[in-house]
């Protein structure tokens, strides 16, 4: 009698690992990627060694980038529709990223989706950028405070003329 509430344990821990796998698996750039390969029938391109590339800009940077996935379609086998697209990635990345940028060409065929997710203090970022017959995807992590300070390093030129210099003390 006092093993009774086994019973509902036992039936949660079976049901999870069913639940899950029922779901349709995955999500994230790995979701977005095998959708890709599955709809067109076609193999990414995955840059070899991209977890060490990964890894040295992440050092290179000082934590301002990391966690980089890069892959990339090279010959679609046929025209991709742009409104299916962006709903395939809107809904393999999931509830927490939010696109902030889609352009299309008036033809259709060439196409940019930026997707942003916050993670604490850093940001995710998703971009697919369509071009004709080819397809690049890329995800990474990246620090805001970090970027925007070393691109306030960088000063705008307006006119051939550095601004910077212009001031007179």
């Amino acid at each position: 009698m006092r093993r009774l509430w086994l019973i509902p344990v036992v039936l949660v821990a079976l049901f999870i690992p069913v639940a899950v796998m029922a779901s349709g698996g995955e999500g994230g750039f790995d979701g977005v990627v095998h959708s890709i390969e599955a709809r067109y029938h076609v193999r990414a391109t995955r840059i070899p060694f991209l977890g060490l590339i990964s890894l040295v800009s992440s050092a290179a940077t000082q934590e301002g980038v990391g966690d980089l996935h890069v892959a990339e379609f090279d010959s679609l086998p046929e025209p991709v529709d742009g409104v299916e697209l962006n709903r395939m990635v809107e809904q393999k990345l999931g509830p927490g990223w939010e696109r902030i940028i889609r352009e299309t060409s008036r033809s259709g065929n060439e196409q940019t989706l930026i997707f942003i997710h916050p993670e604490g203090e850093r940001m995710g970022l998703f971009v697919l950028d369509l071009d004709g017959r080819e397809l690049d995807v890329v995800q990474v992590s990246v620090d805001p405070n970090h970027l925007n300070e070393k691109l306030g390093n960088y000063s705008h030129r307006h006119g051939g003329t550095d601004h910077e210099s212009d001031k007179s003390d």
